[in-house]
């Protein structure tokens, strides 16, 4: 089976994460928790990380660190995966959602402050999606204008930078997802990233259960989480960070490879773009089909061959979850799901697999772009 984008632990993972049972560090305390931090601060440029269970725990922190709370309106990327937006439920809050820009496929600039002006939202939170970075110099602009703090999802985007700036650093807060398809996994986790000192103090005590410091029993003033990273999945952490600029490379590799491949024979077929500036982490090559053909139908014939693919994500606004709620939309993120689909994308990809897909592509939208889908 070709999977879609499985762990690469192809380092000093198994290594570091018997060194780290050996030492009897396993809880949420320990040295590779500390060098983990160390060295995602280090590969961003920011002041402050602290590692946590998740990147939706991480988001979650980071909303209420902003001040998100009941009732607060917060605009969101719309074409993005349902971890951008449960956390604003988490604090009580109301997602209203941006929809995309057909350009770059990220969140809609004109739509974005249109809502600004009108929603006065209590936060943004913008998704980098599929490894590329949305428009943040403009973003960024714009929150300033309106006086609203901006919280990067950047889950699915460690390694991607703009004008040589990390994604996830341009916000108050931004947040890394190390789940175990993401480019660097520790099998679940998450990063919270900030410049501000005392924002990630908060962080690491509501983390924790909000235990009080300075006291011998436990003491409690205010809610908190159990949502730290534990030293033994830091120290996988840790075993991938050393490989991470290598993983990026391949990913991208891998990226144009298809591009070439499935591009030439099918010139309608349409490549997520890349920002001028970005240099993107291609975390999953994702594509457009051309008009009448049915990315479910290639979805099923590749599964015959035993590689796995999937749909571009549905709209938030179109979610059941999410019916009635308000939506700023030209209908983008839907058109991007209706001919959207991501392929196999692992940095243990060989070329062998990947001329295989690519070819199987080519072959199914050859076929009068699959309209039975059978082989």
């Amino acid at each position: 089976m070709i999977f879609l984008s499985p762990p690469d632990m192809s380092g000093n993972e198994f290594k570091y994460l018997k060194e780290a049972f050996e030492s009897n560090y396993i809880a949420p305390v320990g040295e590779f928790l500390n060098r983990f931090e160390e060295m995602i601060r280090e590969y961003t440029g920011v002041k402050e990380a602290v590692a946590v269970s998740s990147g939706t725990a991480g988001l979650h922190l980071a909303l209420r660190g902003v001040g998100v709370e009941r009732g607060d309106k917060v605009l969101v990327s719309d074409f993005t995966f349902i971890g951008s937006v449960n956390p604003i439920l988490y604090q009580g809050g109301e997602p209203i959602f941006i929809d995309s820009d057909p350009t770059h496929w990220h969140i809609d600039l004109n739509l974005l402050e249109e809502a600004l002006k009108k929603e006065k939202p209590k936060a943004v939170v913008i998704a980098h999606i599929y490894g590329e970075m949305a428009p943040i110099g403009e973003i960024l602009s714009l929150c300033e204008k309106y006086g609203v703090p901006l919280v990067e999802d950047s889950a699915e985007a460690l390694g991607a930078f703009a004008n040589g700036k990390s994604s996830g650093t341009f916000g108050e807060v931004g947040v890394f997802s190390f789940n175990g398809n993401k480019i660097l996994t520790t099998s679940g986790g998450g990063v919270v990233v900030t410049d501000n000192r005392k924002l990630a103090q908060k962080f690491r005590k509501w983390a924790t259960q909000a235990r009080e410091e300075g006291v011998p029993w436990y003491c409690h003033r205010e809610m908190g989480y159990n949502y730290r990273l534990s030293n033994l999945l830091a120290a996988i952490g840790v075993g991938q960070m050393e490989q991470i600029e290598e993983k990026v490379a391949k990913r991208r590799q891998i990226f144009e490879r298809y591009k070439k491949i499935i591009g030439e024979k099918i010139p309608e077929v349409e490549f997520m773009p890349e920002l001028p500036g970005v240099r993107g982490s291609r975390w999953l090559t994702t594509l457009l089909l051309p008009q009448g053909s049915e990315p479910v139908e290639l979805i099923n014939f590749l599964k015959k061959h035993q590689i796995e693919s999937r749909p571009l994500w549905k709209p938030m606004g179109t979610q059941p979850l999410f019916r009635g709620a308000k939506v700023y939309t030209r209908g983008v993120g839907e058109e991007l799901f209706r001919r959207g689909v991501a392929l196999p994308s692992g940095s243990s990809l060989t070329s062998t697999q990947l001329e295989r897909v690519a070819n199987l592509v080519v072959e199914f939208l050859q076929r009068g772009q699959g309209r039975d889908g059978e082989e």
